[in-house]
C-alpha cells in the first residue's frame, strides 16, 4: 500500500492533479522520470529495480546515505508506510548514465532539517576561526565526502581539501564533547554576536570539493543525498555544458537548459541531432557566449537562428556538412568575435560579422568565400585546396585590418595575390605561405611583417631575400626545405630566430642581428660558409654540415657551440674560440668527428668543456684554458703531442691515445692521471701538485727523467703504477724520496734488480707489487726480512717472479706485518713448511708458547705482537710445490684464506690454523695426504684431486665445522654428505 500511495502521490506532484496508481502505467512512469525534471519516488523495492539501469554499483554505495533505499527515501517509506510523500525532484537524465537526476528538497523536508543546525564559521575582526556546535548526527556528512574523494583521484589540491576537512571535523567533534549543544536541539552560540558575518561550513566545503569534479561526477554525487544535490547544482559548476560525444535526447537537453539558464558555454561535438539541440540552446540560454559543434550536419536553419543568440561571441564548427553540400551558407551575427569552421564540407561561404576578429576556415572544401568583416584581425585559409587564387585574393583584401594570414597548402596562391594583399592589408605581421610552390615573393613588400613561414616553397631563391630584407620588423623566419635557395644574407635589427633545414643547394649564410637568439641550420650538405653577428646568441648548433669550411662568428655572449660532424672545418676555426677572438664567453665546445682538424690550439679563459671525439687526424693538441674542467679525447688515435698548460682538470685519461709521445701538463687541481697504454710516451712533464694517483702502466718509453721530474713536481702522489715501464731503473727509483705519502707502488713486469731506493724512501708504503719481475735476486729483498725495511707494508705480490725458495721462506718467517702475500706461479717454491730448519734463524724463536695465546672477544685465538698478521696466502699454480705444512707453532692465527689451486705436484698438506675458513686445493692432482686441524674451516675445494682417498677426506674434515661436503666428484660427495648428516 505504501508503494501504491507513493507512486500516486509522485504522479500528482508532477501533473498538478491527483492521479491513482491504476492510471499510471509503466511507460508513463518512464516518461515521468525523463520529464522536465520532476521525478516521482516510490518505495525501495519498486524503484530500485527500474533505476538499476542508470545507477552504477558505485552510486549505490557512495556517501553516507543509503542509495539502495531510493537515495535515502526508501527507508522513510518503510518506517512510515501510511505516510504520503509529496517530495519532488528536479533534474535530467542523459543516456541513462551520463547525467543523473538532481533532487529538489521540498519545503516540508527543509522545515524538518531546519531543526538541526549546521556548524557555522564565524570570522571576527581578528580573523580567528570559531566553530559553533551542531547536531551530532550531522558529523556523518564529512566522512561521506572523504569516502567519495578517496575513490576519485583529485590531485594535490584535493588532498589539501581533505586535510582541511579533517581539521574542521575535529573542531566540531571537540565542541560536541564539551557539551555545547543544549537540550532543545538548538545550537548554543555562547557570547557570539548574531550580527557577525557567518558562513555555512558544510555547504562551503562541499562547494570547494565539488569544484574538482567533472559534470558527470557531479551528477553522480547529486544522486547521493539532498545536501549533495543542492551543492552539485550550483551555477558555478554548470556555466559550461560539456556534452561531447554524449547520447542525449531533445527533452533531456531542454530540461538541462531550463535548469541552468545562465550557462555561457555549450559543447555538442559528436552529439546526434545536434542541430535541434543547438536551436534549443540558442533559444533557452540567453547568456550563451561560446558554442562548439562538430561531427554532424547543419542546415540553413541553424545559421538563420544565430541572430537569436545575441550574447554569442565564439563559434567553433568541426568536421561538419553544411546543408546538402552544394549550397551557400551565410553567417550573420553582429557580436560574433571568433568563428572557426574546420574540415567542413560546403560550396560557398558568406560571412557578414561586423565585430569578427578571428576567422579560421582551415581544411574546408569551399570554392568561394565572401567576407564582410571589417574588424577581422586573423584569417586562416590553410589547406583550402579548392579555393582559387582569386578567391583567396578577394577574401583577404576585404579585411583591411588583417594582421595574421595563414595560406599554408593553398597551392594556387601567387605573387600577384600577395602583392595585392600587401597593399590592401599593410598591417600584416604574421604570414604563412608554406607549401605554396608558386611563391617567390617578387616585389612583395610587407614592412610590418614579424613572422614569416616559407616551408617547402620551391619558388624561393636568393633573389627572394631582397623582398624579405624590406621587412625590417621581422623577428622569425623559417626557410626549411626551400630546395632552390643558395644563399641568405640578412641584416635585420629585430630578427630573433631563423631556421634552415634540408636546403639542398644552400651555400652561404650571412646574418647580422644584435638580438638573434636561435639559429637552426641542419642537413645543408653543400653549405660552405657561415657568418653570424649577434650579441644575444648563446647557443649555436651546426651539426652534420659536411662542406662547412669557413666559420665567422662575432657573438660576444655565445656560450655553447656544437660543430659535430663538420668534416671540412680547418684548423683556423680554433682562432674564433680563443681569447682575442669574437666569442669571449664560450664555455662548451663540441668538435666531434671533425676529421679535417690536425692541430687544435685554444687559448680561452672561459672554456670549461671541450669534446674532440673521433678527430682521428688530430696529432697536436695545445690547450691553455685555466678553467677547463672536462675533455673527451675518445678515438683520437693519432695524437702525438699534447700540451695542457694550464688547465683546471681534476681527472684526465690519455690512455686512449696510443701514439702519444710528448706530454706536458700543468693542472693545479688534478688528482688522478691515467696514462695506461701510452706505449710511445717518452717525454712527460707533469706538474700537478694535487696529484694523488698516477697510472703509467705499459708506458714502455717512460724514462727515469720523466719519473724524476714528475715525482719532484707531484709530491702528493699516493698511488704510483709503473707496471711494464721497462726503462725505469735505479735512477728513477731514487726520485721516490719526493713522495713522502706513497702507499701503493706497482713495479710489475720491470727489469729491476736493486730495490734499495724503495726500501730507503718509501717508509709509508702499504702495497708493493713485484709480479713477473724476472731479474730480481734473493738478495733483492734482504732489506725486508733482515733490515726491517717498510714496517708499514701489508701486501706483497711476488707472483711469477724469480725470487728463490730461501728468500720466500725468510719473508714468511720474519715479515710478520704482511697481511696479504701472493706467490702465484713461483717456479722456485718447492716446500712451504713452517717449523722446519729452513724456517729457523739463529737467535730467533719462531713461535710463542701456548701461554702467549690470547682469546679474542669473538672466540678467535690471537697471540702477542710478535706473531704473524698474515690473513691471505695465495700460491696458485706453483708448478714445483710439493709440501705445505703450517703447524700450530707457526703462530698463523690470523690466516683465514689459503689458495693452493693448480699446484699439480703438491702431495702433502698439513695445516693447524685455528681461524682458517677457506682452503682451495682444486686441481692438485698429486695430493695424497691431507691433514687439517682447522676448527673454523667452512669452505674446502677439492675438485680434481684424484689421488686423494675418500677415507683421507673424511678424516681430514672430521675436526672442521664443514656443514656441506667439500667440492669433490659426485659419488664421493654423496657418501660424505651421508656421513656428515648421519643418514
Amino acid at each position: 500500500m505504501a508503494e501504491r500511495r507513493s507512486k500516486a502521490t509522485a504522479a500528482e506532484g508532477v501533473n498538478g492533479m491527483d492521479v491513482g496508481i491504476e492510471d499510471v502505467g509503466e511507460s508513463e512512469e518512464l516518461d515521468l522520470r525523463l520529464s522536465i525534471g520532476h521525478w516521482g519516488w516510490s518505495g525501495a523495492s519498486s524503484s530500485l529495480g527500474r533505476r538499476s539501469s542508470w545507477l552504477s554499483p558505485f552510486e549505490l554505495t557512495v556517501g553516507s546515505s543509503s542509495c539502495s533505499e531510493d537515495l535515502g527515501f526508501g527507508s522513510r517509506l518503510e518506517q512510515n508506510p501510511g505516510e504520503e510523500i509529496t517530495e519532488e525532484m528536479e533534474g535530467v537524465e542523459l543516456d541513462g548514465s551520463d547525467f543523473h537526476a538532481a533532487e529538489r528538497i521540498s519545503s516540508d523536508d527543509m522545515d524538518r532539517d531546519a531543526q538541526h543546525k549546521r556548524a557555522k564559521i564565524l570570522f571576527d575582526e581578528e580573523a580567528h576561526l570559531i566553530a559553533t556546535p551542531l547536531f551530532a548526527d550531522e558529523t556523518a556528512a564529512l566522512p561521506a565526502i572523504e569516502n567519495y574523494i578517496d575513490s576519485h583521484t583529485l590531485g594535490s589540491s584535493g588532498s589539501q581539501m581533505m586535510d582541511y576537512c579533517h581539521n574542521i571535523d575535529a573542531v566540531r567533534i571537540s565542541e560536541l564533547s564539551n557539551g555545547s549543544q543544549n537540550d532543545g536541539g538548538e545550537t548554543d552560540t555562547g557570547n557570539v554576536d548574531n550580527s557577525e558575518n557567518r558562513m555555512d561550513l558544510t555547504e562551503d566545503l562541499l562547494h570547494l570539493v565539488f569544484s574538482f569534479l567533472s559534470q558527470r561526477d557531479l551528477c553522480k554525487a547529486g544522486a547521493t543525498c539532498k545536501q549533495w544535490l543542492a551543492a552539485s547544482m550550483h551555477e558555478n559548476f554548470w556555466s559550461c555544458l560539456n556534452l561531447e560525444d554524449a547520447e542525449v535526447t531533445l527533452e533531456n537537453f531542454e530540461a538541462l537548459c531550463h535548469r541552468h539558464p545562465n550557462a555561457i558555454k555549450v559543447n555538442l561535438v559528436g552529439v546526434l541531432n545536434a542541430e535541434m539541440l543547438v536551436l534549443e540552446a540558442m533559444t533557452s540560454l540567453r547568456c550563451l557566449e561560446t558554442l562548439y559543434l562538430g561531427k554532424g550536419q547543419l542546415g540553413d536553419g541553424f545559421f538563420q537562428a544565430l541572430t537569436d543568440c545575441p550574447a554569442l561571441n565564439s563559434l567553433s564548427i568541426y568536421d561538419t556538412s553544411f546543408g546538402n553540400g552544394i549550397q551557400e551558407i551565410s553567417v550573420h551575427h553582429d557580436r560574433l568575435h571568433e568563428l572557426k569552421i574546420v574540415k567542413c564540407r560546403v560550396l560557398r561561404v558568406a560571412i557578414r560579422c561586423p565585430q569578427l576578429q578571428t576567422l579560421v576556415l582551415k581544411r574546408t572544401s569551399m570554392a568561394h568565400a565572401l567576407l564582410s568583416c571589417p574588424q577581422l584581425d586573423e584569417l586562416d585559409l590553410s589547406s583550402c585546396h579548392k579555393l582559387s587564387d582569386a578567391g583567396i585574393r578577394s577574401a583577404a583584401t576585404s579585411c583591411p585590418l588583417l594582421t595574421s594570414l595563414d595560406l599554408a597548402f593553398c597551392s594556387c596562391t601567387s605573387d600577384e595575390t600577395l602583392r595585392e594583399i600587401a597593399l590592401a592589408c599593410p598591417n600584416i605581421c604574421v604570414l604563412d605561405v608554406s607549401y605554396c610552390p608558386n611563391i617567390s615573393l617578387e616585389s612583395v613588400k610587407l614592412p610590418m611583417l614579424t613572422n614569416l613561414k616559407l616551408h617547402n616553397c620551391h619558388g624561393i631563391t636568393s633573389s627572394s631575400l631582397c623582398a624579405i630584407s624590406h621587412s625590417r620588423m621581422l623577428k622569425a623566419l623559417q626557410l626549411d626545405n626551400c630546395s632552390l635557395l643558395t644563399s641568405v644574407s640578412l641584416d635585420l635589427p629585430h630578427l630573433r630566430s631563423i631556421s634552415l633545414v634540408h636546403c639542398r643547394k644552400f651555400l652561404d649564410l650571412n646574418l647580422r642581428s644584435q638580438v638573434l637568439l636561435d639559429v637552426k641550420v641542419s642537413n645543408c650538405s653543400l653549405l660552405q660558409r657561415i657568418s653570424i653577428v649577434s650579441d644575444a646568441l648563446k647557443k649555436l648548433v651546426l651539426q652534420k654540415q659536411e662542406s662547412l669550411a669557413n666559420l665567422l662568428l662575432q657573438c660576444h655572449n655565445l656560450q655553447e657551440v656544437d660543430l659535430s660532424d663538420c668534416e671540412s672545418l680547418t684548423n683556423s676555426v680554433c682562432e674564433i674560440f680563443s681569447d682575442g677572438g669574437s666569442c669571449p664567453m664560450l664555455k662548451v665546445l663540441v668538435l666531434d668527428n671533425c676529421e679535417s682538424l690536425t692541430v687544435v690550439r685554444l687559448n680561452s679563459y672561459s672554456l670549461a668543456s671541450i669534446s674532440l671525439v673521433g678527430c682521428r687526424a688530430m696529432n697536436v693538441l695545445d690547450l691553455s684554458c685555466p678553467n677547463l674542467l672536462k675533455i673527451n679525447l675518445d678515438g683520437c688515435d693519432h695524437l702525438k703531442e699534447a700540451s695542457l698548460c694550464p688547465v683546471g682538470l681534476e681527472y684526465l685519461n690519455l690512455g686512449i691515445c696510443p701514439k702519444l709521445n710528448a706530454l706536458q701538463i700543468e693542472a693545479q687541481k688534478m688528482s688522478v692521471l691515467e696514462l695506461k697504454g701510452c706505449g710511445m710516451l717518452s717525454q712527460a712533464s707533469i706538474s700537478c701538485p694535487s696529484l694523488t694517483s698516477l697510472d703509467a702502466s705499459f708506458c714502455r718509453q717512460f724514462t727515469d727523467d720523466s719519473l724524476s721530474s714528475t715525482a719532484a713536481s707531484c709530491p702528493q702522489i699516493e698511488s704510483l703504477i709503473l707496471s711494464s715501464c721497462v726503462l725505469i731503473a735505479f735512477d728513477g727509483l731514487s726520485s721516490l724520496h719526493w713522495l713522502q705519502y706513497l702507499t701503493q707502488l706497482d713495479l710489475s713486469y720491470t727489469f729491476l734488480v736493486n730495490l734499495q731506493p724503495v726500501f730507503d724512501s718509501c717508509c709509508q708504503l702499504l702495497i708493493l707489487k713485484l709480479s713477473a719481475c724476472k731479474c730480481l735476486e734473493d738478495s733483492s729483498l734482504d732489506a725486508l726480512y733482515n733490515g726491517g725495511a717498510l714496517p708499514a707494508l701489508r701486501e706483497l705480490d711476488l707472483s711469477y717472479s724469480s725470487i728463490g725458495q730461501a728468500a720466500i721462506v725468510d719473508l714468511l718467517a720474519y715479515c710478520r706485518n704482511l697481511v696479504n702475500v701472493n706467490l702465484n706461479g713461483c717456479a722456485c717454491l718447492h716446500k712451504l713448511a713452517w717449523g722446519s730448519t729452513e724456517f729457523q734463524s739463529t737467535g730467533m724463536k719462531i713461535g710463542p708458547t701456548l701461554s702467549n695465546l690470547l682469546p679474542l672477544g669473538n672466540g678467535d685465538i690471537s697471540c702477542n705482537k710478535s706473531d704473524h698478521l698474515l690473513e691471505f696466502l695465495n700460491c696458485t699454480g706453483c708448478p714445483y710445490l710439493k709440501k705445505v705444512v703450517i703447524p700450530s707453532t707457526a703462530c698463523c692465527f690470523r690466516l683465514t684464506k689459503l689458495n693452493l689451486n693448480l699446484s699439480a705436484n703438491l702431495k702433502e698438506v698439513d695445516l693447524a690454523c685455528p681461524n682458517l675458513s677457506s682452503l682451495n686445493l682444486s686441481n692438485c692432482s698429486s695430493l695424497e695426504i691431507l691433514k687439517l686441524d682447522c676448527p673454523r674451516l667452512t669452505n674446502l675445494q677439492l675438485s680434481a684431486c684424484s689421488m686423494l682417498s675418500e677415507a683421507a677426506v673424511e678424516a681430514a674434515i672430521s675436526g672442521c665445522c664443514i656443514s656441506e661436503p667439500p667440492n669433490v666428484h659426485s659419488s664421493t660427495r654423496v657418501r660424505l654428505l651421508q656421513r656428515i648428516t648421519g643418514t
